[in-house]
């Protein structure tokens, strides 16, 4: 094929992006300028990494140090996308999503990788951050038009709960790729330019921030007793073990893979998952360029105006508080502003980790026998019935349990041990199963073993400090 044939297409309904059949094969493009037209799965990415970890943690966190930890938010995104980009190179060389390499990661545990077994269990873990996720959103939009009269009542979170699931379940009910991509990135957009503007809003309130406070941030110092707010930023900003294990499935179904087509051991394969691969880690770049700005963002509104007041807002009270300083400063369209932002903020990561962690669920209960993955259509109906009892059971959680502090305790743990999980298992798939021909060379191998122990010690750091 010629390098414009089929730009404007994904791979039709037909057409099994995750089959690598000849049939689909497609040269990738020559040009910088043309391999942007390929780019969105990371556009997906962004929409689940710029939520409650951005939004809620990294505000709180620069409301805690301040500027002082700044350069670590450029740190803690910048180092996690090499086992992101690597473990994506496994899944267009392979033609395989990440469970199901994760399911060839030995020691077996009867007849399964252990890191099958952990995402089994990892279940609960998606189970309670997305509720406090979709509880957060609803809480915003209470806040902005309450039901009944209170804002912080059960009912009128309830409602707004329940309106939120039944959008995100009408979103995604057909299952389409090309939905999810164009969604997130609008919304990507939307809430980055929300992020950048309410940071500069700030310039015309008491809590304005200069560029000395940037540059005194960037001095790569962390304060006496931060080290624990330092690593809880790292194992909260950028993408996290869950991201980057949904980042494969994004990056088979856009195409890249299909269009690469099966290994037959040919230059010309190599040729093209070169291309396609190249494509891929522009894609996955550009996404890490969004929502660090994103991140910047939020981190400095902490950082500027919580700080200086000696506020330390937690959860979604950090939308409550910044609400009402914003209402007190620059006027009661500045708070209205700031929480339908962070409403719609908390919202895309709903929209995005329903189709992704509803793919990664499915795939895990393949694993297990419950269907095969390789029948397109009992994967499709697999996935539109998970991705239908998802948003329920978070929206039920979300307003039934209060503070289920016993189960967070445990999705912590399994949290830290799934990001372990992720770094051993990417550096495993890389050596046994890449193909070599299509790896880079000594200079990103090396900051991939990086990126792997920062991964790792952070994952047993944590496991530490929770016991």
């Amino acid at each position: 094929m010629t390098e414009h044939a089929g730009l404007e297409t994904q791979l039709s309904r037909e057409k099994d992006p995750y089959r690598l059949d000849p049939e689909n094969i497609q040269d990738p493009p020559k040009t910088w300028k043309g391999s942007l037209r390929f780019l969105g799965p990371g556009m997906i990415t962004s929409a689940a990494v710029v939520g409650s970890g951005e939004l809620l943690t990294a505000t709180a966190l620069g409301a805690q140090v301040g500027f002082v930890l700044f350069w670590l938010v450029f740190v803690s995104t910048f180092v996690k996308v090499w086992v992101q980009v690597e473990l994506a190179r496994w899944s267009i060389s392979t033609g395989k999503p990440a469970i199901n390499g994760y399911n060839d990661v030995p020691p077996k545990i009867a007849g399964r990788g252990w890191m099958a077994w952990l995402v089994l269990f990892m279940f609960l873990q998606f189970l309670i951050g997305q509720a406090g996720v979709i509880g957060g959103s609803a809480l915003a939009f209470s806040m902005l038009l309450p039901i009944g009269g209170d804002p912080f009542s059960t009912m009128s979170i309830g409602i707004w709960v329940l309106i939120l699931v039944l959008v995100v379940i009408a979103i995604h009910i057909s299952n389409r790729y090309e939905i999810v991509e164009k969604l997130s990135t609008v919304l990507v957009v939307l809430v980055t330019l929300f992020a950048v503007v309410m940071v500069f809003l700030v310039q015309f309130t008491e809590f304005s921030w200069s560029i000395a406070d940037l540059a005194g941030g960037m001095r790569l110092q962390i304060a006496a007793g931060g080290m624990g707010v330092a690593l809880a930023m790292f194992g909260m900003t950028g993408v996290g073990a869950g991201e980057i294990t949904a980042y494969t499935y994004w990056t088979v179904e856009k195409g890249f893979a299909a269009w690469t087509g099966p290994n037959d051991g040919s230059e010309a394969w190599a040729q093209r998952a070169r291309g396609w691969i190249k494509v891929m880690k522009l894609d996955a770049w550009v996404s890490w360029v969004i929502y660090t700005v994103s991140t910047v963002a939020f981190y400095m509104l902490g950082a500027a105006v919580l700080h200086p007041q000696g506020l330390n807002p937690q959860g979604t009270e950090v939308m409550e508080v910044i609400s009402r300083i914003f209402s007190g400063t620059v006027g009661e369209w500045g708070g209205v502003v700031f929480l339908f932002g962070a409403g719609v903020a908390l919202y895309k990561t709903i929209i995005a980790n329903v189709p992704s962690l509803g793919r990664q669920v499915g795939d895990t209960l393949s694993v297990f026998g419950a269907f095969d993955w390789t029948d397109m259509h009992k994967r499709d109906t697999w996935m539109r019935v998970i991705m239908i009892v998802l948003p329920i059971t978070w929206g039920t959680l979300a307003v039934v349990v209060n503070s289920p502090l016993a189960l967070v305790i445990v999705a912590g743990i399994l949290n830290s041990l799934y990001l372990m999980g992720v770094a051993v298992s990417t550096l495993y798939l890389s050596r046994t199963e890449t193909d070599p021909r299509v790896k880079d060379g000594k200079v990103f191998t090396t900051l991939l073993i990086v990126s792997a122990i920062a991964i790792f010690s952070v994952g047993i750091i944590s496991l530490i400090d929770m016991f």
